[in-house]
């Protein structure tokens, strides 16, 4: 009996085990919750709610947390395509410039052939475009800016996008020229005339498109004067004269010239010469 009864202690006590481990592992469960993850929802809906707060301009960064929704719910679909692209808008709306650029740079990485390629493209162009400083700081998102929407005007010549590209690395051009006036003056008001040529020399060569080629000319007739090297002097005047008669800077440029009993001449040997007719202006 006594036997039975311990045999019998033993199994209600293996049971009462049975049930604490079972209670202790619902705590657990409690404890930790149940998996509350709501489900996906339809990728078309998100992006839907993404373009609705995009439109309505409503903070473009709750429509950036839709499209991304769709990239993560629904990686591989043509729904996570195309919030890529959007969400790379919706950064750019906001002023987020570097997440625009991230974003556009990553559509160009998964979709290169896609036909939004160019307007990723262009958005960073226009990313880098929209934050080009005063002429008194570094240029160096100009310069970025020059080299991205030079992208879209090779790699897409014909989408929409193109002219407006064109139109904008003219600005970018214009700017950076700018930077080498500012720095060729005052390398010439300490006249360290070396240095002011080479800066000018930028201009005549790189950005002879600008406004700024001008006052280029006439600096070089400037500086080539004080060196007494006045072949180039009379060189860069007649340059300017021949193409830009009516300017002001070639009033300054003939009198300087004038000024050392020389006349305007061309020498077709020399660079500047050689830089106009490169391009066909001379």
């Amino acid at each position: 009996m006594a036997l039975a009864a311990g045999s019998t202690s033993r199994r209600v006590l293996c049971t009462l085990s049975l049930l604490v481990l079972a209670a202790s592992l619902g705590a657990c469960s409690s404890l930790w919750g149940k998996d509350e993850t709501p489900p996906d929802e339809p990728a078309d809906r998100l992006y839907n709610e993404g373009l609705y707060l995009l439109n309505n301009k409503s903070d473009p960064s709750k429509a950036v947390k839709k499209f991304e929704e769709v990239d993560r719910q629904h990686p591989y679909s043509e729904w996570a395509r195309k919030s890529l692209i959007m969400s790379a808008y919706a950064y750019y709306q906001s002023g987020s410039y570097d997440e625009s650029v991230t974003a556009s740079k990553r559509y160009i990485a998964l979709h290169p052939g896609s036909p939004d390629a160019a307007y990723a493209q262009f958005l960073i162009g226009s990313s880098y475009y929209d934050e080009i400083p005063d002429i008194t700081r570094d240029q160096a998102r100009t310069e970025k800016a020059l080299a991205a929407l030079d992208e879209v005007v090779r790699k897409y010549p014909t989408s929409e996008y193109a002219v407006t590209a064109k139109q904008k690395m003219e600005v970018a051009r214009d700017q950076l020229a700018g930077k080498e006036m500012q720095i060729g003056r005052y390398y010439l008001e300490k006249k360290d005339y070396t240095g002011a040529i080479n800066r000018f020399k930028v201009v005549v060569t790189k950005y002879q498109t600008t406004r700024h080629v001008e006052e280029a000319l006439e600096r070089l007739t400037e500086a080539y004067m004080s060196l007494g090297i006045v072949g180039e002097a009379q060189t860069a005047a007649a340059v300017l004269g021949h193409n830009f008669p009516d300017s002001e800077w070639y009033k300054h440029a003939y009198a300087l010239v004038k000024g050392g009993g020389l006349e305007p001449n061309e020498n077709k040997g020399s660079w500047i010469s050689k830089a106009f007719k490169k391009v066909g202006l001379g």
